[in-house]
């Protein structure tokens, strides 16, 4: 059996919700750039713990957590001061904590709405 031909382009995958502002912002990104994009709903699939690690290993967990949204504030957590592997334990706990959309890009990794690092992502290495 043959295998199906490989995309052309990178391999995106954009993890958020479809209710998100800075989610849609991200699929019209690369959609304007004509690049297929994988999105998963964070609320109906929650990441994988490896994937988090991932994202936790090149991006810190601080960048992954936002520390401006309304779950930070109703846990409580503005108050706290907790290390970076309670903070991961955390956000996989309880996954409206992140700082959706968290893209990657074959094997670069981006939080946030933050265009640069979008662009920074599909440059020719």
């Amino acid at each position: 059996m043959a295998r199906p031909p490989k995309p052309a382009g990178p391999l995106v995958q954009i993890f958020g919700t479809p209710d998100s502002q800075p989610t849609r912002a991200a699929l019209r990104f690369f959609k304007e750039r004509r690049i297929d994009v994988h999105f998963v709903d964070v609320r109906r699939k929650p990441m994988a713990a490896g994937e988090l690690r991932r994202f936790v290993e090149r991006l810190g967990a601080r960048a992954l957590a936002d520390e401006q949204g309304k779950a930070w504030k109703d846990a409580g957590l503005g108050y706290l001061s907790m290390p970076d592997a309670d903070l991961a334990e955390r956000l996989l706990a309880d996954q409206r904590l992140l700082n959706i959309p968290l893209v990657r890009v074959d094997n670069g990794f981006a939080a946030g709405r933050n265009e640069p690092a979008w662009k920074a992502l599909l440059a020719p290495r």
